[in-house]
């Protein structure tokens, strides 16, 4: 009797939440299983938070050092990254509250286990929105990336699309000014982002200071927090491959799908102003691609499941993001729409695969037989 009681507590899913959280849970699957991993989902989604830990430390530093150089002031390194940390935590304050109390709130309701996937998301969503979204607007963006984008499909493992990527849809879709992928604003003081120039004929290697190829793979530009340091996007990328919790084979078919839509678009350019003759290498350090393709379009829910099925969807993420770029200059971006295009046919490209091998092995048994 103490045992049910115990059970339907109303705050039952919250208290196991912060269990599960700070302490090992001893619980176990009891029968059907499988597979046998030491890894659960608590430790997978730790992984991920790790990896992006370089991305987060430099853009607190490039969010201080941007500051710095269009208001002219001489701020030494750590109060850029004092600056920085004060105008990136607000962001993060909001996207944790908002996103875990409709997560906790939503298990309760159902009288489900909290799970650990939005640890991950909350993470992103302020590496991938410009510093100055209001609070307000940011608030809204995740109740509506974890209700519509997540609970209403029941949860952790079973959402269509990149929860992340659902709240910066949000914004740019809702309120178009505060995201608009070509011009970041750094308290009252706006900068082109290297998309932005490009799309004008103003390429990398055409520029000097901090839209050269250097500072752009260095991160020292204007642009998210997240997504400018393609060395911190790198090393966050080795850790997710070495410990097997992202597919390299997606981030690598990202990157040759962008390059081979990119050296096309040089072949037809019809002059080498036009963004179609922009190096197509550039692509990669500009803009969200590295960190797309390494930790958006890796998503386990949301990608391909099949190793097949995985080559295909990196190919035409990168190979959308390009024609994105160049055909379409009212939204010079374009990584985040190709992902979410791309979640939406997963499911096909898998189903596709796996009826190809049954096709397969049925005309291999017939001509053994």
């Amino acid at each position: 009797m103490e045992n049910k009681e115990k059970k339907g507590s109303i705050f039952d899913s919250t208290i196991e939440a912060f269990q599960s959280f700070l302490r090992v849970p001893n619980t176990v699957t009891k029968k059907g299983s499988h597979v046998r991993d030491c890894n659960d989902l608590k430790r997978v989604m730790i992984i991920v938070v790790v990896a992006l830990i370089p991305t987060l430390l430099f853009g607190i530093y490039n969010i201080g050092y941007q500051h710095n150089l269009a208001a002219g002031t001489d701020m030494g390194f750590w109060q850029m990254v004092w600056y920085g940390f004060l105008k990136i935590l607000p962001l993060y304050l909001v996207s944790y509250i908002v996103g875990l109390g409709i997560e906790f709130a939503s298990a309760q309701i159902r009288g489900h286990e909290v799970n650990e996937g939005y640890l991950v998301t909350g993470m992103i969503i302020p590496l991938i929105v410009p510093i100055t979204t209001p609070l307000w607007i940011l608030a809204l963006a995740v109740a509506f990336a974890v209700i519509l984008g997540k609970e209403v499909f029941g949860g952790t493992g079973m959402n269509i699309w990149n929860p992340a990527l659902i709240a910066r849809a949000f914004l740019f879709f809702a309120y178009p000014s505060c995201m608009s992928g070509d011009e970041v604003w750094v308290d009252g003081y706006s900068g082109a982002t290297p998309l932005a120039e490009a799309a004008v004929g103003n390429f990398p290697t055409m520029a000097n200071g901090s839209d050269s190829i250097l500072n752009m793979f260095i991160g020292l530009m204007p642009g998210c927090p997240g997504e400018t340091s393609t060395i911190a996007i790198l090393i966050g990328a080795a850790i997710l491959i070495f410990t097997g919790v992202a597919s390299w084979k997606i981030m690598l078919s990202t990157v040759v799908g962008g390059l081979a839509m990119g050296y096309l678009c040089n072949a037809i350019a019809p002059d080498p102003t036009s963004y179609l003759a922009m190096p197509a290498w550039e692509h990669l350090i500009m803009g969200g691609f590295a960190f797309g393709a390494v930790f958006m379009a890796t998503d386990p829910v949301t990608s391909a499941q099949t190793e097949t099925g995985k080559w295909i969807y990196g190919f035409l993420i990168g190979a959308f993001t390009i024609i994105l770029r160049v055909f379409n200059p009212g939204y010079p971006e374009g990584m985040m729409l190709s992902i979410l295009l791309m979640n939406t046919f997963a499911p096909l490209i898998d189903y596709c695969v796996v009826q190809r091998n049954i096709k397969n092995r049925l005309k291999r048994a017939q001509i053994n037989q």
